[in-house]
């Protein structure tokens, strides 16, 4: 609960509050678990949640307190949502903390608000919340705010928009990326079977594998041993597209944490450059303990604006580029679920504009011949499509480039993902692959 009103009062990213939470609190593993289904849950279902709970608290749920209206929330969330956890638990549960953190009166009504959703659960379906507007009624659903939803259905068709949503509650899969200097996927992959873990390779990502019910892989000695990188499955396919070779000169502008950097490395046989470039010296120190575990000597973290790239680089100097863009990261809001609540339209609008100035900046550092890959972790045709057709009018030296690995077009045509003829740029949703939303365009700069 506490973790919840962090996260809502203070803007804190759920993930880090989480992880800080869990860290203190030194649970066993199973508790851990439920604490962490209860927080994620709780946020991607909070507009649901609200929507029930406002038909039994007689005041109206905004005029509760903060912890309160959080506590209340979790609550409805186990005994709506979850399986394994009796009614009376949850109620009594609440109860008591109620009491320790409040009054008489507000222990009574989160016992009578509990026990009247409780009574009334086979009433309390998603199914039957309905809507003449389907904005409104996929918005109320899957527990997304309405503006998001009425963008997604003007892009996508109200079908499309609806899978998206419903994919974004989804808990998502543990995913890793072998590290190919080292080991190979099936023989990693035979590793983590013979350790009891469920692992199979990934169809769309070459270097992917995913292991589901495998508990926290960064404490095996696999991990310690730079045998993989954690690694969403779309994340994998930007350094793929990228398709470095060995004894390139490679940048990547905004690199923190590494996993692409660290990506691009490893298909370069650990031979050339990759300059890994974040604004934040403390990220900077990420990037390099990530390449230090993977054994990585082809790779140098630095620090600075990537709006000033250009000044410490010549011009025409990279046989590569790529820019994993700031965005709104509407793609990975199964991992970062408070996302869909802090974000707003204007921000979006902010960020293509930033978005604009970086490509401006670093496309010069680009030879002729080479190669710049453009990515977002969202599905804003505004950050993405838009921000490339713009690119392209006022940069006529690039154009798109459809010379992606053919592996890789298969699995994205397999998926529905292209469609007709390819052009260079794929826009994956989050149900495509039950992986993270994520826009990849391929441009070279004419020789």
């Amino acid at each position: 609960m506490d973790t919840l009103v962090k996260v809502t009062q203070t803007g804190a990213y759920s993930n880090l509050q989480l992880n800080r939470t869990l860290q203190e609190a030194q649970l066993q593993r199973a508790d851990a678990g439920l604490v962490t289904e209860l927080v994620y849950g709780t946020i991607q279902r909070q507009a649901t949640l609200d929507y029930w709970l406002g038909r039994f608290v007689s005041k109206g749920i905004h005029k509760l307190e903060p912890w309160v209206h959080q506590l209340l929330r979790m609550s409805a969330y186990q005994l709506l949502y979850l399986d394994r956890i009796p009614a009376h638990a949850a109620v009594n549960e609440a109860v008591a903390i109620a009491k320790k953190r409040g009054h008489a009166g507000i222990s009574g009504m989160v016992n009578g608000v509990l026990r009247s959703i409780d009574r009334n659960r086979a009433e309390l379906t998603v199914s039957g919340i309905t809507d003449p507007d389907p904005a409104k009624q996929t918005a109320l659903r899957h527990s997304y705010p309405e503006w998001l939803v009425r963008r997604w259905i003007e892009v996508y068709g109200a079908e499309t928009a609806e899978a998206i949503c419903e994919a974004g509650n989804d808990q998502p899969p543990a995913s890793i990326r072998v590290n190919p200097l080292r080991t190979s996927r099936g023989e990693l992959i035979e590793r983590l079977r013979a350790d009891g873990l469920d692992a199979e390779p990934s169809a769309a990502a070459p270097a992917g594998i995913i292991v589901r019910r495998g508990g926290n892989l960064t404490e095996l000695d696999g991990f310690r041993d730079g045998l993989w990188t954690m690694q969403d499955i779309s994340s994998m396919l930007v350094a793929e597209v990228v398709a470095p070779q060995p004894g390139m000169q490679v940048l990547d502008c905004c690199a923190a944490p590494g996993g692409k950097s660290t990506h691009l490395a490893e298909l370069m046989g650990g031979k050339g450059k990759v300059w890994a470039n974040d604004l934040h010296a403390h990220k900077r120190e990420l990037i390099a303990a990530q390449s230090e575990r993977l054994k990585l000597r082809n790779v140098e973290a630095i620090t600075g604006d990537a709006m000033k790239l250009g000044e410490r680089f010549k011009p025409g100097s990279m046989d590569a580029v790529l820019l994993d863009a700031p965005c709104s990261g509407f793609g990975v809001i199964k991992r970062k679920p408070e996302i869909k609540w802090t974000k707003t339209a204007g921000d979006v609008t902010e960020i293509a504009a930033l978005q604009q100035r970086l490509l401006d900046a670093v496309c010069g550092l680009v030879r002729p011949g080479g190669v710049l890959v453009y990515s977002t972790c969202t599905m804003e045709p505004a950050e993405n499509e838009e921000q490339v057709a713009r690119f392209l009018r006022e940069h006529p030296e690039f154009e798109l480039d459809a010379g992606w690995p053919e592996t890789i077009a298969q699995q994205l045509r397999k998926a529905g993902v292209v469609r007709g003829e390819f052009a260079g740029e794929a826009q994956l949703l989050p149900q495509h692959f039950d992986s993270d939303g994520f826009f990849i365009a391929r441009m070279v700069k004419r020789a």
